[in-house]
C-alpha cells in the first residue's frame, strides 16, 4: 500500500499532559510540532517503499486529523482529477487558514471556488495580461533589480538575494493584479510593513495545522502564542488590502477610474442578486493573489540560484543557452528580452522544474474526503478523512524520479533539447486537473526573465558560511534568507556593442 495512515485515539492524553503542565512555553511546544513536522516530511524513507517511512511517535501530532499522507501519482491524479468533486479543500483546511486567507480562491470550494476561477482565468489568457505582464516586468528588472543588484551585490557582506526577489515579486504581482505599485523594491530596500507582517501570519497560520484544533482555539481566545503574533499582523495586513481596495475604488469614480486590473473586474462584478461583492471578499480576493504571486516564483528562483551555484555546469549551459538566443543581436548593458526570446530558454526552464522538483514552493497540500472512496492503491478512505499529498517527497522518491532523483539534473526534463513537462500528478508543483495553477505560464514567464537577467550579469555565489535551510511556513522559504554576493561578468558575450533595438550592419 502505497498510503500511509496516521491515526490516532491518543488525543485526549496528549492535550491532557500540556494542560498538567501550564507553565510549558507554548513556543516550545510549537517549535517541537515543527521540528516533528519536517522530519516526518524529509525523505528518510526505505529504498523499497513508495509512500512514506513510518513514524510512529509523530502519530499524536496527527490524531485530531484522521489523516492519509499518499505520494502514489496514480492517488495523486484520482485525488485531483477522477474524483475532484469528493476531494474537495474541506471545512479543516478552510478554518485553518480563514483568518489569512477567507474566501479567497485558495482556501474555497464548490460555487465560491468556481466563479474566483473563471474569472481569473480569463484575465490571465486576455492579451492585455500577457503585454502588461512582460511590460511591469522588463521596467522592475531594468530600472530596480538590476540597479539594486549593482549597488549592493559585490560589497563583502553580501546581500539576502531571496528578500530582493520576494520584493520583485511583491511590487510585480501588485502592479498587475491590482494596478498599484507598492514601491518595495528600490534601492533604499524600504521596511515594508506589510511584507513583515503577511509572513508572520502564513507562519502563524501553519501552525494551526500542527497542533490539536481546540488547542490552537484556546490560544486565540486567550491571545496566546502564535495566535496572538496571527492577529497583530492581520492588523497590518488587513490595513494594507483595505488602502488598495479604497484607492481603486476612488479611481473608479474618477475620470481616470479606466484600469482593468484583476481587482477591477472583480469590483465590477455583481453577485446573484445584483449587489457589488464585500470589500472583506475583495480583500480576499487580494491576499490570495498576493500569496501566489509573490511567495511562490521568489522562493523557488531563490532554490535555484542556490542550486546552480553549486552546479558550476549547469549555469555554463544556461548562458551558452541566452548567447545563442542572442545571437546577433547584442545589446549595449543587459538584454531586455523579448517576449520569443524567453521562450526559448528551454534549458532555464527545464534547470528552474529541477529546482522546483527539488524544492517545491508549497511542499505539501490537502484535501478532505467528502464521500467514502477508496484510493487506487487500495487504501479506503471513509467520509472525513484528511489527505495531504507529499509533494516535497515525491520529488526525491526513486520509485519516481529514478535512482539519480536526488541530483539536480535538469537534462531529465529534456527530449531533443526541448522542454518537456511531466505528468501534473508525477510534478505536482503547480497542482493539477481543476486546480492547475492558473499563473503557471506567468510564473515561468516571471522566472525565466529574472533569472536570465541576473545570470547573464553576474555570477552569484552564496556567502561562505551561510545556513541554506527551509522555513516552516505556507511556502518554502529559506529560513535565513539566501545571502550571496555577485561577480560581474567581464564578457557576457557580446562581440560587438551595439544599442538595443538597431539591426546589425
Amino acid at each position: 500500500m502505497d498510503s500511509y495512515r496516521l491515526a490516532s485515539n491518543s488525543t485526549g492524553i496528549y492535550a491532557g499532559n500540556i494542560f498538567r503542565r501550564p507553565h510549558l512555553d507554548l513556543r516550545v511546544l510549537e517549535v517541537f510540532l515543527a521540528v516533528g513536522v519536517f522530519v516526518l516530511f524529509h525523505q528518510l524513507r526505505p529504498r523499497n517503499r513508495r509512500g512514506l517511512a513510518s513514524w510512529p511517535l509523530l502519530g499524536p501530532l496527527f490524531s485530531n486529523l484522521n489523516c492519509v499522507i499518499t505520494s502514489d501519482p496514480r492517488n495523486i491524479e484520482h485525488i485531483l482529477k477522477t474524483k475532484f468533486v469528493t476531494f474537495p479543500k474541506g471545512e479543516y483546511f478552510r478554518k485553518n487558514l480563514s483568518d489569512l486567507l477567507g474566501s479567497g480562491i485558495f482556501n474555497s470550494d464548490d460555487d465560491v471556488w468556481q466563479r474566483q476561477r473563471k474569472v481569473a482565468s480569463i484575465e490571465f489568457h486576455s492579451t492585455r495580461f500577457r503585454q502588461l505582464m512582460h511590460d511591469s516586468l522588463e521596467r522592475l528588472v531594468h530600472e530596480r533589480l538590476l540597479p539594486v543588484l549593482e549597488l549592493y551585490g559585490e560589497r563583502i557582506s553580501g546581500i539576502d538575494l531571496q528578500d530582493v526577489l520576494l520584493r520583485l515579486t511583491f511590487d510585480n504581482v501588485c502592479m498587475i493584479a491590482f494596478g498599484v505599485d507598492p514601491g518595495c523594491l528600490s534601492h533604499r530596500l524600504p521596511e515594508i510593513p506589510f511584507a513583515n507582517a503577511f509572513e508572520k501570519a502564513t507562519e502563524a497560520s501553519v501552525m494551526r495545522f500542527l497542533m490539536p484544533t481546540s488547542l490552537w482555539k484556546i490560544m486565540r481566545f486567550f491571545n496566546l502564542g502564535s495566535e496572538k503574533e496571527l492577529r497583530e499582523a492581520l492588523v497590518r495586513v488587513d490595513e494594507f488590502a483595505g488602502g488598495v481596495i479604497r484607492e481603486r475604488k476612488r479611481e473608479l469614480l474618477s475620470d481616470f477610474g479606466k484600469k482593468s486590473d484583476l481587482l477591477t473586474v472583480f469590483m465590477r462584478m455583481r453577485d446573484e442578486e445584483g449587489r457589488a461583492f464585500s470589500e472583506e471578499f475583495l480583500r480576499d480576493i487580494c491576499i490570495n493573489f498576493i500569496l501566489a504571486g509573490r511567495d511562490t516564483s521568489s522562493v523557488a528562483l531563490a532554490w535555484f540560484f542556490w542550486l546552480v551555484g553549486q552546479n558550476p555546469g549547469v549555469e555554463e549551459k544556461i548562458l551558452e543557452e541566452m548567447r545563442g538566443i542572442l545571437g546577433h543581436r547584442v545589446v549595449e548593458g543587459p538584454p531586455k528580452w523579448r517576449p520569443e526570446e524567453v521562450k526559448k530558454m528551454e534549458y532555464l526552464q527545464a534547470a528552474l522544474s529541477e529546482a522546483l522538483r527539488l524544492y517545491p514552493s508549497v511542499p505539501v497540500d490537502h484535501k478532505e474526503v467528502r464521500e467514502d472512496d477508496v484510493l487506487p492503491d487500495g487504501t479506503e478512505l471513509k467520509k472525513g478523512t484528511k489527505v495531504i499529498y507529499a509533494i516535497y517527497s515525491m520529488g526525491r522518491m526513486e520509485s519516481i524520479w529514478g535512482e539519480d532523483c536526488l541530483k539536480f539534473k535538469p537534462q531529465r526534463w529534456l527530449r531533443d533539447g526541448k522542454f518537456t513537462s511531466e505528468s501534473a500528478y508525477k510534478f505536482t508543483a503547480f497542482n493539477g486537473g481543476p486546480r492547475l495553477c492558473l499563473g503557471k505560464d506567468f510564473a515561468y514567464y516571471q522566472m525565466k526573465y529574472v533569472a536570465s537577467s541576473i545570470l547573464y550579469e553576474y555570477h552569484v555565489r552564496v556567502l561562505e558560511g551561510h545556513q541554506v535551510e527551509p522555513k516552516l511556513a505556507l511556502t518554502m522559504y529559506m529560513k535565513h534568507g539566501l545571502r550571496v554576493t555577485l561577480q560581474r561578468r567581464k564578457n557576457p558575450g557580446r562581440p560587438i556593442q551595439i544599442k538595443e533595438n538597431v539591426a546589425p550592419p
